[in-house]
């Protein structure tokens, strides 16, 4: 075996500093995740509640097997905009009677479950997560449809909420609705473009247009049960193929509907009673200095996530500030991509290359742990080829078609961010520690770059330069562009699949693994062209 040592000290100052401040942050996080659970607030629970109606993620619980896991999904989304956190929808991937499914779960205590363009945003990757990775889709709904006062940033891409329902059921992959409340406008495609559907007695409501809009359009008098119960669409319509009593007989009929799904892995199961790690993983908490500028070993975190800490390291000697190597995560085989020094030379952009065509021909899915302050610059680097050889690393990366699984443990700038699989890669999860920054490259570079063009453009002019004004715009930039870099700010962006605890990395990556052996796993047998 090759089983990674330690050289992580917790008794140096330096690992106190670092854990102290990665607990600080993670305090944050907690913060902003509460308000994310919180929904629209105690007023508007109670009054859920009141009506004797289930809360999303307590409908959620009961639909879970007992005991089983709940992978969150993009659950600071709207982070930082005029919208609640976590955008009135609960994401994420869960074991309904025995099956990892995706699930979508409408949250009405705010804003009546409205889809508002985050919403939208986070909906749409739910979906190709889905269609990715091979996994039903269970939709808790109940929404009054598209928030109006946006409808020009969700109607016309919003439409594809619908496509996407429909590429599922063509893919074989199983749509399941539970309507427990409203379900209109374009909302009500959602149960009729759904595989499955089931409805609540005196609870469910879809219709393409409400009683207010048939008044105005037609004329017709109509209430909601009228126009769209559970009832009509139960003995009349057809759309409802399961009437519920309640919303706890609707959860049930929901988890019968999977169990008689037949469902069935495609990827290989992972190998039998795979061994913890042999480092603890708490010790992450200190692994992470608190100046991002400076680096650390990426083997003591592979230590500390894979199976048995056993890894097979590949050409440890040449492009040593990328390592590269073989392991198992909870008994799956895993290649991994890590950075060490941040920068990335042409030799750690060829050995990267190599190593995602060699997992590629293995059937091996990929981790990238992003820790990059981009391909290294100025005119020997340039003389020597960097461009064509971090062309060829992004080829790599751009044309394997083993799944990738991408974590940013620290920075991630510049075009390391394209070649370490970021979110424009399509890595099956991106998921990011509280410390991690990412932008075309740090503040303090940008907002230096920003003055010497300043200084050229005024010594063109044959002006004075006014160094009063730089050092404001240097200062104004900084700040700007370390509060857009920052991991809450893109996680509110929808840039990841969420902000996760360091301790936590093993057990999220082990359920992203598993959800991703749903479906095949097949390298890819070409490239594009590589410029030797």
């Amino acid at each position: 075996m090759t089983v990674l040592r330690t050289a992580l000290d917790p008794a140096t100052p330096e690992y106190a500093a670092n854990r102290a401040a990665l607990l600080d942050q993670l305090a944050a996080l907690d913060a902003e995740q509460a308000r994310a659970v919180a929904g629209g607030g105690p007023k508007y629970v109670d009054r859920h509640h009141d009506r004797g109606k289930l809360l999303v993620r307590e409908r959620i619980e009961l639909l879970l097997d007992p005991g089983s896991h709940f992978l969150e999904l993009g659950t600071l989304a709207a982070w930082g905009s005029d919208y609640t956190v976590g955008a009135s929808v609960v994401c994420g991937i869960g074991v309904v009677n025995g099956v990892e499914c995706l699930i979508n779960g409408s949250d009405p205590t705010v804003r009546g479950g409205a889809s508002n363009p985050y919403t939208l945003k986070k909906t749409l990757r739910a979906n190709e997560i889905a269609l990715e990775n091979r996994l039903p889709v269970i939709g808790l709904t109940e929404s009054g449809g598209a928030d109006l006062p946006t409808q020009k940033d969700i109607f016309i891409p919003g439409g594809r909420m619908f496509r996407d329902l429909t590429r599922l059921s063509a893919a074989g992959i199983p749509t399941i609705a539970l309507v427990f409340g409203n379900s209109t406008a374009g909302g009500a495609y959602i149960p009729g473009m759904s595989d499955h559907v089931v409805m609540i007695k005196e609870r469910s409501k879809v219709f393409l247009a409400g009683p207010p809009l048939v008044k105005m359009a037609t004329g017709e008098d109509a209430d909601d049960e009228a126009l769209g119960g559970a009832d009509l669409h139960a003995r009349h319509s057809g759309l409802a193929d399961h009437y519920a009593e309640d919303e706890h007989d609707a959860i049930r009929i929901g988890r019968q509907i999977v169990g008689r799904l037949n469902w069935r892995k495609q990827g290989a199961a992972p190998r039998p009673a795979p061994a913890e790690p042999r480092h603890d993983p708490d010790e992450l908490l200190g692994l992470v200095p608190t100046d991002p500028k400076t680096p650390f070993d990426p083997r003591e975190v592979v230590a500390r996530i894979v199976d048995g800490s056993d890894f097979d390291e590949f050409k440890p000697l040449y492009g040593t500030s990328l390592v590269t190597g073989w392991a198992s995560l909870h008994g799956y085989p895993i290649g991994v991509l890590a950075n060490a020094r941040g920068v990335l030379f042409s030799e750690e952009a060829q050995k990267a290359a190599q190593f995602i065509q060699l997992a590629n021909r293995a059937d091996t899915p990929l981790l990238f742990l992003q820790n990059t302050t981009g391909y290294m610059v100025g005119a020997e680097y340039e003389r020597h080829g960097i461009i064509k050889h971090g062309a060829q690393m992004i080829n790599a990366v751009s044309n394997s078609t083993v799944p990738h699984l991408t974590v940013t443990m620290g920075a991630s700038y510049g075009a390391g961010n394209y070649g370490m699989c970021g979110r424009a890669y399509g890595p099956r999860f991106l998921f990011t520690w509280p410390n991690a920054r990412s932008a075309v490259m740090g503040p303090a570079q940008l907002a230096g770059v920003l003055s010497i063009v300043a200084r050229q453009a005024a010594a063109a002019r044959g002006q004075d330069y006014d160094e009063a004004a730089d050092t404001q715009m240097r200062e104004y930039v900084e700040a700007q562009i370390e509060q857009e870099s920052a991991a809450m700010f893109l996680s509110g962006m929808g840039y990841d699949d969420g902000i996760i605890d360091p301790r936590d990395t093993r057990t999220v990556l082990g359920i992203a693994l598993s959800a991703i052996h749903s479906g095949p796993i097949a390298g890819a047998t070409g490239y594009g062209v590589f410029r030797l």
